[in-house]
């Protein structure tokens, strides 16, 4: 895999509401499917699903079983091929280690917001940092209302805002997931 170095993550804890306030975000069945196709698509080592409550845990779990082993694997061989690079976890510092175990190097976080940081970084410039393959990185996407800013703030990098035409702003996950892959990996980005 081209980019096997790189990871993603959707992150349903931490997240913040309208309040600002720390919750546990719901999965949804649609984010499965929709970010596990593009980060196969563009070769990523795997997609993390970083999920704390047990029930949401066993719901996600056996849509893994359905896809990777179940009636899925031999109904849709190509959703289950990326179903393969699905991985679910308690939190980010596991998923961390998980990747650590997996490749030998702790990755770098590189976070989304639609807000800038200091450490905000250019889609551009983030794609030639990656395309070195110096390191091992893994992009985490909020839910909700997005990530703790405390959280953000204490990534590596975080990732130019998506800008649309106006001032709306409020993209689903599955899509700032496969427009922020599409920047750093397409061969025919701009």
């Amino acid at each position: 895999m081209k980019n096997s170095h790189v990871f993603i993550s959707v992150v349903h804890y931490p997240a913040v509401n309208k309040d600002k306030k720390w919750v546990v975000t719901s999965f949804t069945t649609l984010d499965f499917h929709d970010i596990a196709r593009p980060a196969r698509t563009y070769e990523l080592g795997g997609y993390y699903i970083v999920q704390p409550l047990e029930a949401q845990q066993f719901v996600i779990s056996e849509q893994i079983k359905y896809w990777t082993e179940g009636f899925g694997s031999t109904f849709n061989p190509r959703r289950a091929e990326a179903a393969k690079l699905v991985r679910l976890v308690s939190s980010i510092t596991e998923a961390m280690e998980k990747i650590k175990e997996e490749t030998g190097k702790t990755p770098k976080l590189i976070a989304t917001s639609a807000k800038k940081y200091p450490q905000t970084i250019s889609y551009k410039e983030m794609a030639e940092i990656i395309s070195k393959k110096e390191d091992v990185f893994l992009i985490l996407m909020g839910t909700g209302w997005g990530m703790p800013e405390e959280l953000v703030s204490s990534c590596d990098y975080v990732l130019e805002p998506i800008l649309g035409a106006g001032e709306y702003n409020h993209l689903s996950v599955r899509n700032a997931s496969a427009i922020v892959l599409d920047r750093l990996f397409s061969p025919n980005r701009c």
